[in-house]
């Protein structure tokens, strides 16, 4: 809206002029903002969520002691500050803001943290997200058994006051008190159990929106205003409606047509839209691979996974295959991970690519393997969700295997995301084409997908010597940050080398954003953050 700057009007026009500004005024406060998600959620308990989808839709609805700020620097959140941790970096004390409230008016408090903590350890939650706290005190004898969660490192003070004890140091905390530890409404929680987070009526919010008619499946859902958020008043937008849609072709017709003002894209939208100025294409902080099923005799065999990692041009899989700006993968760790403490220079360039498209050594080591295994041909299955961009890659690593290793079938089995990762987490799969997005910036987060003592390893690869190494990269007081960081780029070598997991590309997210909405950011660690959106 334009001010206005001079006095020269009339009373009549000056008042018929206030009359539009605030007609308008109350008009955009009311419009609905109009999104899409390429999947289902497959929950919104924030102490459980493992999946992508999830975690967007936790992170407009949930805010945690810290959060990020329009630009995605961690600030505070629901914390009074950002504090500094005592006892040489084992202990952080936090005071809740008086302020910060539920969506029914009632008080955060430093409980609610614990409740979503010490569920997230309980090795009966089966949470994918557990290891993510295993820097707490008491977190190994929690998650084997020995000792119940309540001994976790997370005390409620008293009720605003909330204090994290850790075994070791742990310098990326604050990311991950900003994007992954959410509190847990308690009464709700002691009342639902394990159902808590099945959809929106058995879940409650603190954050800027409230969830509203997500049922655990739905296609569809809003996000309404959270009249009690501590910070309310700086969000302008109170309505968000969410449409899960899977084809990008469509994404692209809904966005055009103008009944959505953000969406994803993917693939040739991606090219076809590439002098269109809504268009934002951001580099991922997500590495997508190949997951092998280590309980299974052929996929055991260190030569056929070898073989998969030869028999992939990835260069010609983000080129040709998806043609949205993601970048091939160079070993497991994507670009913009970190930073090697002396030079500043980038993990990914300091390890460099220790993967290359050889089909002939594919075929190599293919029969080498079937002389091993005694076999002269092989049927397996290729796990995806069922997304365009899955979809599409799935079918080219299909055609390569099978033109490049004789005797082997590859059968495509698409799904849901959420379906997806309850077969994987179970172990009902062959090769699983998964990924992983990270929440702070530090190699160890990718490189414990194949730690064979890690609860997010589904391939079930547990190589001793690997293990042993993810151990000594965690003993944090043990060693300095450039030994450490030596450390992970010998690990990030041997399983790359190893295949314990085949990477394949860093992910890239290209969203198409109207020009009529501002204050939607994206940066390689977040999304943009609806409470920061405005019409323009």
């Amino acid at each position: 809206m334009k001010k206005l700057m001079g006095l020269g009007f009339g009373l009549l026009a000056v008042a018929a002029l206030a009359g539009c500004g605030s007609t308008q005024a109350k008009s955009d406060a009311n419009k609905e903002l109009n999104v899409t998600m390429v999947g289902n959620p497959a929950t919104a308990n924030p102490a459980i969520s493992g999946d992508s989808n999830s975690s967007s839709m936790i992170a407009q609805t949930e805010e945690g002691l810290y959060t990020l700020n329009a630009n995605g620097k961690v600030v505070a959140g629901v914390a009074e500050k950002v504090v500094k941790p005592t006892k040489n970096g084992t202990v952080y004390t936090f005071k809740i803001k008086k302020n910060a409230k539920w969506a029914n008016g009632d008080a955060v408090t430093a409980q609610d943290f614990v409740t979503s903590i010490d569920w997230q350890v309980n090795p009966k939650s089966k949470s994918q997200v557990a290891n993510k706290l295993k820097f707490l005190k008491n977190y190994d004898d929690v998650q084997n058994g020995k000792k119940d969660p309540s001994a976790i490192g997370a005390k409620a003070l008293d009720k605003q006051t909330l204090q994290l004890t850790l075994s070791k140091p742990q310098p990326w905390l604050p990311d991950i008190l900003a994007t992954a530890v959410y509190p847990i409404k308690t009464n709700l929680f002691n009342k639902y159990g394990n159902k808590y987070g099945t959809s929106a009526a058995k879940t409650m919010s603190e954050g800027a929106y409230k969830l509203v008619g997500w049922s655990g499946s739905a296609d569809s859902w809003t996000y309404v205003k959270n009249d009690n958020y501590w910070n309310a008043k700086n969000v302008k937008i109170k309505k968000v409606g969410v449409q899960v849609v899977k084809d990008p072709g469509t994404s692209a017709s809904l966005f055009k047509s103008g009944k959505v003002q953000e969406t994803v894209l993917s693939g040739q939208y991606i090219k076809q839209n590439a002098n269109n100025p809504e268009l934002k294409t951001t580099l991922n902080s997500s590495m997508r691979f190949l997951e092998f099923n280590d309980k299974k005799t052929v996929t055991h065999n260190t030569k056929v996974r070898q073989a998969f990692s030869y028999v992939v041009n990835r260069k010609a899989v983000t080129k040709s295959v998806l043609q949205d700006g993601s970048s091939a993968a160079k070993s497991l760790i994507p670009y913009g991970d970190g930073n090697d403490p002396t030079t500043g220079k980038d993990f990914s360039q300091d390890v460099g690519n220790l993967l290359s498209y050889n089909p002939k050594k594919a075929t190599q080591l293919w029969n080498q393997a079937k002389k091993e295994l005694g076999i002269k041909k092989a049927n397996l299955e290729l796990l995806t969700a069922d997304t365009d961009e899955q979809k599409h890659v799935a079918q080219y690593l299909q055609q390569q295997a099978q033109k490049y290793m004789p005797g082997l079938t590859i059968t495509i089995k698409s799904m849901p995301l959420a379906q997806q990762i309850a077969k994987g987490a179970a172990g009902n799969f062959d090769i699983d084409l998964d990924g992983w997005t990270t929440d702070w910036r530090d190699p160890s987060d990718f490189l414990q997908m194949a730690d064979g003592t890690s609860s997010v390893n589904f391939t079930k690869w547990n190589n001793a010597h690997f293990s042993n190494m993810m151990k000594e990269i965690d003993n944090t007081a043990k060693y300095t940050t450039q030994q450490r960081w030596d450390m992970l780029k010998k690990a990030d070598t041997y399983v790359t080398e190893q295949a314990g997991l085949v990477p394949l590309y860093q992910q890239a997210k290209a969203h198409l954003v109207s020009k009529t909405v501002g204050g939607l950011k994206y940066t390689m660690m977040s999304d943009a953050q609806y409470k920061y959106a405005y019409w323009k």
